[in-house]
């Protein structure tokens, strides 16, 4: 051995060593050792990398302020989901009842998870692949996988945001091009629009004007130029907010972020004034006790939990990775998970407030329209004069008058009734009609603002926000692609993320054909869903119970200054697992369930019919979740039989505060003396094997160091003997 090496000196020294490993493990930095390196492969240390690791450290980009890391989560978390699906899943559930089992799966799923995902990207300052190759080398697929699952939702989640390009352009003008069915001239008669008339204004305007959709996916049509050129203007927005990373797209979140709670409180402040906005938010909150027995309802409740909070997408673990050692994780988590939940809950005040006043637009037209056929079968003589209620006003019916005056008319007619063809005109009928996704935001939300004062206003703003929601929720997914791609394969950030948005543009000009909704539908329904169940279920396998929940729970101490709520340990250890075990088995059933089909749109009946997808779009749907699993299987087999390094055999350990991962929960009496360094110079072990190097993971050698497979992130110690350390 050098005679100047570190071992030497010290050997030579007359100070005795009392540090025994524990001690080490205790304090930050008793001594100086970030120079320290220990090698047990005998391999050379590389200052020079070592220099570069920890620059690279250093000089990661970070948020400038606590308040737009807040706003990036909410902006993320926070996205189209909340403004068109909660509402329906709380009509179509139970109203108010939805909210106590959303609640419980917030609390019991969501908020654990959520904060895991954000301790372990603070902790370990990596994008997804980064993190889980750190915590567990054969279970590094989870962050490709993250990657892929982002990828293929980001493709079709920019459509929607050119579809509200496209309405928001439109917009600029009154009346509103939706709020009238088309004239057509049939030789010197002008005519309106058959298929207009057929459905209605807003209905002809989405699906013929927008999108000019096909009759089914089978039949491409070409391309929709409009609607490229607004894929093309949303792709640009989103490039350029993600070019700097978060120094750039850090204060789009200001505006992008805000925005929607402005929006959303005026649209609540106009709603309350429409008439019948009251009727739609007590139909709202009526809670129906029965639902919350369903099995069915706890299912799409966890279902919406999961995708609310962006679990699984690597878009929270990089946003996290940019934070500071000590931020407090758990704080965010909370106020992140409670703001979704409230945004919620405003929308669907919102949305049911304006869908109040369209129902009784609707009925009131309905009663008009049936009263006409009333009249002119009293004319005919059909219905008799005597079956009118005296106090009943033609020239001023109310909803009132004509229920009485129908509940009449189908008792005495009873046998004949239906050939008449009257309809009872309920409210309430109105309000259960169901609408959920693209049929709220752009067909009956914008039927109602046409009944609005300054209608092409209150257009705008709502379209505007349309952008700035899906705008939010892209920088975070787009950001689970970029921040683990860039921290992994050291590619330069603006060339990466320009050419990751005009490939994406490239690849989803499939999205913008005369049938690109129905890939649209194909790729919500079934690209994301399954993969990220599974994901989301190794994630917390891969800390709770291979990396170990009691040093986790330790590490977390450390990092935040105080040890988290012992609910956290056992919904990480137990409960959380189990509940997303059940989500993914109800979700394999549903698929197996429900045969895989769509809604077309058929012109000539000018309705909408439910098809099924032809064996080619089958394979395609199948591909598409066999692709986004695929990297689960296929890193874990080549790490498992050794085909591909995963880091093992070039162990370092490297002394930084703040940085060192360990293991001091399971250091047993016994392991403490075994290690316990003599105060006897001559008895002081050296670092270095005597007999054999370092074999791998198989080998029998006392002490196991675990590192990334670059030996990249840190390096810390684990215990060989200790079964959470073992993968």
């Amino acid at each position: 051995m050098p005679k100047n090496s570190k071992v030497t000196q010290r050997e030579h020294s007359s100070e005795h060593v009392t540090e025994s490993v524990a001690d080490l493990l205790a304090h930050q930095e008793p001594v100086d050792y970030k120079r320290s390196v220990l090698n047990v492969t005998g391999e050379a240390w590389d200052k020079q990398k070592e220099g570069d690791e920890d620059l690279e450290a250093e000089n990661r980009p970070a948020w400038n302020s606590k308040l737009q890391y807040i706003l990036a989560q909410i902006g993320y978390s926070v996205g189209l989901g909340n403004v068109w699906r909660f509402p329906y899943l709380c009509q179509k559930n139970g109203g108010g009842a939805y909210l106590v089992p959303y609640l419980v799966l917030l609390v019991i799923i969501g908020l654990p998870l959520f904060f895991l995902e954000l301790a372990v990207g603070q902790r370990i300052r990596r994008g997804s692949i980064g993190v889980w190759n750190y915590i567990c080398p054969r279970l590094g697929g989870i962050g490709y996988a993250s990657c892929l699952v982002c990828f293929f939702v980001g493709l079709y989640y920019n459509v929607i945001i050119g579809w509200s390009i496209f309405y928001f352009f439109k917009s600029f003008q009154y009346p509103l091009p939706w709020s009238e069915c088309p004239i057509v001239k049939n030789g010197s008669v002008a005519v309106v629009e058959t298929e207009c008339e057929r459905s209605s204004a807003t209905t002809y305007f989405w699906y013929r004007e927008t999108l000019d959709i096909s009759n089914s996916i089978s039949e491409s049509g070409g391309l929709n130029w409009k609607m490229t050129l607004c894929l093309l203007v949303a792709w640009s927005l989103v490039g350029l907010a993600m070019i700097k990373g978060i120094q750039s797209s850090g204060k789009v979140m200001y505006f992008s972020s805000l925005f929607p709670y402005l929006v959303l409180v005026c649209f609540l402040v106009r709603g309350l004034l429409l008439r019948g906005a009251v009727d739609g938010i007590m139909h709202m909150f009526t809670p129906k006790l029965d639902k919350m027995l369903d099995p069915q309802v706890w299912r799409e409740a966890a279902t919406q939990v999961f995708f609310a909070l962006g679990l699984g997408f690597g878009g929270v673990i990089a946003f996290s990775s940019y934070n500071k050692q000590d931020n407090n994780c758990h704080f965010d988590a909370t106020l992140v998970s409670f703001i979704n939940f409230f945004t919620s809950v405003l929308a669907t005040l919102v949305v049911f407030a304006v869908l109040g006043f369209k129902a009784n637009i609707m009925n009131e037209k309905c009663v008009v329209e049936n009263a006409e056929k009333i009249l002119g079968y009293l004319n005919t003589n059909v219905l008799s004069h005597d079956l009118i209620p005296p106090h009943v006003n033609f020239s001023h019916l109310t909803a009132k008058d004509y229920n009485e005056m129908y509940r009449v008319i189908m008792t005495v007619k009873e046998g004949h009734f239906k050939e008449l063809g009257l309809d009872a005109c309920l409210l309430e009928d109105e309000l259960n009609k169901s609408v959920q996704g693209t049929g709220l935001a752009f067909i009956a939300f914008t039927e109602a603002m046409t009944h609005f004062p300054a209608s092409p206003f209150w257009s705008v703003m709502f379209f505007l926000m349309l952008i700035n929601l899906g705008l939010g929720s892209m920088i975070g997914t787009m950001s689970g692609i970029t921040t683990p791609i860039i921290d992994t394969f050291k590619v330069r950030k603006e060339v990466f993320t320009v050419g990751c948005c005009i490939f994406a543009f490239v690849v989803g000009l499939i999205f913008v054909q005369r049938s690109g909704n129905y890939f649209v539908t194909m790729f919500d329904d079934y690209s994301a869903t399954l993969p990220l169940t599974v994901v989301v279920i190794l994630e917390n396998i891969a800390v709770a119970w291979i990396y170990g929940t009691k040093k986790f729970m330790q590490e977390l101490t450390e990092m935040l200054g105080f040890r988290p709520y012992q609910f956290y340990y056992y919904t990480w250890k137990y409960v959380s697992p189990i509940c997303m075990a059940v989500l993914m088995t109800a979700s394999i059933i549903q698929l197996g369930v429900s045969p895989p089909g769509y809604s077309a749109w058929i012109r000539e009946e000018a309705a909408e019919k439910f098809l099924f997808y032809p064996t080619w779009a089958m394979a395609i749907l199948i591909s598409l979740i066999i692709l986004a699993s695929l990297p689960l299987p296929l890193v874990f087999i080549l790490r498992q039989f050794h085909l591909v390094s995963d880091g093992s055999n070039a162990l370092s350990v490297t002394y930084k505060k703040g940085r060192m991962m360990k293991d001091i929960s399971n250091l047993e009496d016994n392991d403490e003396t075994r290690f316990i360094l003599s105060k006897v110079p001559s008895e002081t072990p050296s670092p270095m094997p005597t007999h054999r190097s370092y074999l791998g993971p198989g080998s029998s050698s006392p002490m196991e160091m675990s590192s990334a497979p670059n030996g990249r992130y840190g390096s810390g110690y684990l215990l060989a003997s200790t079964p959470e350390s073992e993968l």
